[in-house]
């Protein structure tokens, strides 16, 4: 039979117990005043690549509605002018919303976090960016673009996000990760 002495015992030892947890429980609950932000990656449907010289326009365009779904992205090119320099300009759009979002924007304002990165063969003679994130490093959204004499050539574009700054102009010194590529075949006559 329990004594007096051992039922209080026991039950200061439940409250002690009990208060412990929800101690324990207080504690691990905490409420952070100050979260980190997320930035997530961005959706990036529909790139289009504009190239202006005088009067003429060519527009080099990816739209992949279905992102990583079954239907390969629409690509749609044009032909250039031999020995002739553009002035290019890239807009990026996630058109899964209505209206689109201008991921172009995102991409200026956090321009100390991404980089376009440009390949050319062929007829293609050159690509020199024209403009800069805040360090005075690259950034893509606007260039100029050189051809050479008539012929094919293919023009890829990367946009890298979170790519080390300064870099040495190539995708293997760049790291980060990869927020659209697109290679373009083009016909320069």
């Amino acid at each position: 039979m329990k004594t007096k002495t051992s039922v209080q015992k026991l039950t200061r030892t439940r409250a002690i117990v009990g208060l412990l947890s929800l101690g324990l429980i207080t504690l691990s609950c905490s409420n952070d005043d100050d979260p980190i932000a997320v930035d997530e990656e961005e959706v990036i449907t529909t790139m289009t690549i504009t190239l202006t010289e005088g009067s003429n326009s060519v527009t080099l365009q990816t739209r992949d509605l279905d992102g990583d779904g079954p239907d390969a992205p629409v690509i749609t090119t044009g032909t250039l002018t031999a020995n002739t320099t553009y002035t290019g300009a890239i807009v990026l759009l996630n058109e899964t919303e209505t209206p689109a979002d201008n991921i172009t924007l995102e991409v200026a304002e956090e321009d100390d976090e991404h980089q376009f990165f440009f390949t050319t063969s062929g007829a293609i003679g050159s690509v020199d960016y024209t403009d800069e994130d805040g360090d005075g490093n690259p950034l893509g959204l606007a260039f100029t673009f050189s051809t050479g004499d008539a012929g094919n050539g293919v023009f890829q574009v990367t946009l890298r996000h979170e790519p080390k700054k300064p870099n040495d102009g190539s995708l293997a010194d760049a790291g980060g990760e990869t927020d659209i590529a697109q290679s373009f075949t083009v016909v320069v006559e």
